[in-house]
């Protein structure tokens, strides 16, 4: 069964005539009768009782097409909907950010959302890369910018960028020469550090090395603001991106210092659940995203190697 075959079939019925239903769907007579007999048996029961003046619907006739009728509808909005969608972006998008994405590209989306989609509802959720995992696993997003998620099988993460994190703190603390350090030398400082679990993850790639320094962490602190202060008050470093304290390194309350040997590095992914269909507003959100992160390491705005 296909739908042609209910098309035609859909035609005899409200006909109630092969000859008319021939004329109004330009199919042969013979055609059309072929198409009914092979329905009858593919159901194997008969859908008409021929009489000389037409074709009445059988029970199984009737029962049919109402089906028909919900199909052919099913399959039209279908065809509408896949034709039509991309030039009308509408509904709502809820979109997750670590604090970096927020402040590389979240202003320029919302403008970009508002100017070009008129009929997208945007809510933007920005919190530590940990926060905002958990915002997407437990449905309160649909896409999410995260730092270094685990591998789980609900989660479709796409790498997007790695950074190279540096050494962060007053120059009484780390000096203020240009020259890196190396990572032995970090490890010997006091350091603030993010939660242990999926906050303090998002920091390194390297497992081994944030254990390391873990174990020099005076603070455990899930809190933007909060390490801010205690990097402005000397209590401690931390590894941080210069993009995360971009305006205290331009002011020079804060200073910021490679690590060499190794060189620390985190990556960023855009993740979705597995479990939830694309929708036209994800896909296109997904490649404005994408576009937004582009330009801003193009033009030197986000420090960074993109990876896609």
């Amino acid at each position: 069964m296909d739908s042609r075959q209910l098309r035609y079939f859909i035609a005899v019925y409200e006909q109630r005539n092969l000859s008319r239903a021939a004329d109004q769907t330009s199919v042969a007579q013979s055609a059309l009768s072929h198409h009914i007999s092979n329905l009858e048996a593919e159901f194997a029961t008969p859908l008409f009782e021929r009489k000389s003046r037409g074709m009445e619907p059988t029970a199984a006739g009737e029962r049919l097409y109402e089906h028909a009728r919900i199909i052919l509808r099913a399959m039209a909005a279908a065809e509408r909907e896949i034709k039509e969608g991309r030039t009308s972006i509408a509904g709502e998008i809820s979109i997750g950010m670590a604090n970096s994405g927020m402040k590389a590209i979240g202003v320029a989306l919302m403008q970009a959302v508002l100017a070009k989609y008129p009929n997208l509802k945007l809510s933007l959720t920005e919190s530590l890369s940990g926060a905002t995992l958990l915002h997407l696993m437990a449905s309160e997003v649909d896409l999410a910018l995260v730092y270094n998620p685990p591998a789980e099988k609900e989660l479709v993460a796409e790498p997007v960028l790695e950074e190279q994190m540096v050494c962060v703190g007053t120059a009484k603390l780390i000096g203020r020469s240009k020259a890196p350090m190396r990572f032995d030398e970090l490890a010997q400082l006091p350091q603030i550090m993010l939660l242990h679990g999926l906050s303090s993850r998002a920091l390194l790639d390297d497992p081994v090395l944030l254990k390391r320094l873990e174990a020099k962490a005076i603070l455990h602190l899930n809190s933007i603001s909060g390490t801010i202060g205690a990097l402005l008050a000397g209590l401690g470093c931390a590894i941080a991106t210069r993009l995360f304290v971009k305006e205290q390194l331009a002011a020079g309350t804060l200073v910021a210092r490679e690590v060499v040997e190794p060189t620390l590095t985190r990556t960023l992914y855009l993740c979705r659940l597995r479990n939830r269909p694309m929708t036209y507003a994800m896909e296109e959100m997904r490649r404005l995203i994408l576009t937004l992160i582009a330009d801003q390491v193009g033009r030197g705005g986000w420090q960074a190697k993109l990876l896609y």
